[in-house]
């Protein structure tokens, strides 16, 4: 920079001595035609405004240096002095850094045309999340409200369970309780307690109580009845037969005991054979069997009967007949009595003397209720005695069979219930 402002200081001074050139023209006038082509060249846009700046430097420091040593480019001309006025330099300097600021600008538009589309961009993905993310959290929240409703459903199910499991462990319990009643009331020869809270319970439980008891008399008897039958085709000796069929006989008389007992709880209950199968309640008579009916059985399957059994067991047939139509007879006779007494409770209501009327006649029906379970105990004596008839008149090995001959009928009924029950329904 010293170089090139002695420079100009020399140019300055070469300017002031020659103002009028032999020519007619200034050296300054010179310098304004040659400045121009340097400034020209040098003017020329670049791609880097700072390359273009050091350019311009260089051709400028060029200049000031043959300006100072007065070299001229040219044979044979003059050598003229050039000379920089600080105004062109400093318009040279403003027309540079305009071109940067240009290509500058232009750039930072370019940025700025990026940036928006950028922005659009990213709005667009951003808007696309946010639809991907309605659309999964519509579904979250389908999954979460499935979900709720499996977890409800799965507490009911298991509040159902466990009220199940709770009635079942009740009942259990109940049942535990009831046989240790009927254990206890087997001890002491009667089904239930009559003592303390027990009493107001008898009839609510007797008729379950006898149904327990019932099931149990006829697993037993069916295991002495398949003793029996082992024996009779072992051809088992007469002594032993006879213990054997003595001891069935004896399991008869505990199911008439039993039901004596239990009608006193429900006579009902017995008498409508609610504890046999639908198949033995269609010839229910009294509570039980027909002993006539048994014994037309027994005479097809005892034969040969010698003359003295067949006249014994006809007799102990009509016998048993005639005993059977008059129980009928009373019940029916009954049954007339206490239609007769209800219906004579009808009326017209609203006085005291109906009242009294009523409750005087509910008071007879009640008595002559209380003969039925004298005609059940009846019936149960007419068919135990016909078996002990039955057992007399015929030998041992005659008894054993008419015994089979009665479970195998009975056993045929129960099969026929069965398979009555368990028929397609359409």
């Amino acid at each position: 920079m010293p170089g090139f402002l002695s420079s100009l200081a020399v140019v300055q001074n070469n300017i002031e001595e020659n103002t009028t050139h032999p020519s007619g023209e200034s050296e300054f006038g010179l310098l304004n035609q040659s400045i121009p082509l340097h400034i020209g060249a040098a003017s020329v846009p670049n791609s880097n405004p700072l390359a273009t700046v050091k350019q311009s430097e260089q051709e400028i420091t060029s200049h000031s240096s043959h300006s100072q040593f007065g070299v001229s480019s040219e044979k044979g001309q003059q050598p003229n002095v050039v000379s920089f006025s600080s105004g062109h330099l400093e318009n040279c300097g403003d027309s540079i850094m305009a071109d940067a600021l240009t290509d500058t600008s232009t750039d930072v538009d370019t940025d700025e045309k990026n940036q928006r589309i950028e922005r659009g961009q990213l709005a667009l993905i951003a808007a696309s999340d946010s639809s991907d993310r309605s659309k999964d959290k519509a579904t979250d929240q389908k999954t979460l409200r499935r979900l709720a409703q499996n977890r409800e459903a799965a507490r009911k199910s298991r509040l159902r369970k466990k009220a199940y499991v709770q009635q079942l462990e009740s009942s259990r319990l109940k049942l535990t309780q009831l046989e240790q009643e009927l254990q206890r009331a087997r001890q002491q020869g009667i089904f239930i307690s009559g003592s303390g809270d027990h009493s107001h319970a008898i009839g609510g439980n007797g008729a379950l109580a006898f149904d327990v008891e019932y099931a149990r008399w006829l697993e037993e008897h069916s295991r002495q009845i398949n003793e029996l039958r082992a024996a009779v085709n072992a051809h088992a000796s007469e002594n032993d037969l006879r213990s054997i069929v003595d001891t069935v006989t004896a399991h008869y008389e505990d199911i008439f005991r039993l039901k004596g007992i239990a009608a006193k709880a429900d006579v009902f209950h017995i008498l409508s054979g609610m504890w046999k199968t639908p198949a033995e309640r269609f010839f229910l008579w009294l509570g039980g069997f027909r002993p006539s009916e048994i014994l037309k059985l027994l005479a097809n399957q005892l034969e040969p009967l010698t003359e003295q059994q067949l006249l014994g067991i006809c007799n102990l047939q009509q016998s048993s007949q005639q005993a059977e139509d008059a129980l009928s007879q009373g019940m029916e006779a009954l049954q007339q009595s206490l239609a007769e007494t209800l219906a004579g409770s009808l009326g017209p209501s609203g006085s005291s003397g109906n009242v009294a009327n009523y409750m005087g006649q509910m008071a007879m029906a009640m008595g002559k209720l209380g003969t039925l379970e004298n005609f059940l105990r009846q019936a149960d004596n007419l068919r135990q005695q016909t078996l002990q008839q039955m057992h007399r008149i015929l030998t041992t090995r005659q008894s054993a069979r008419a015994l089979l001959a009665i479970h195998d009928y009975f056993s045929r009924l129960r099969a026929l219930s069965s398979l009555w029950l368990a028929r397609p329904r359409e």
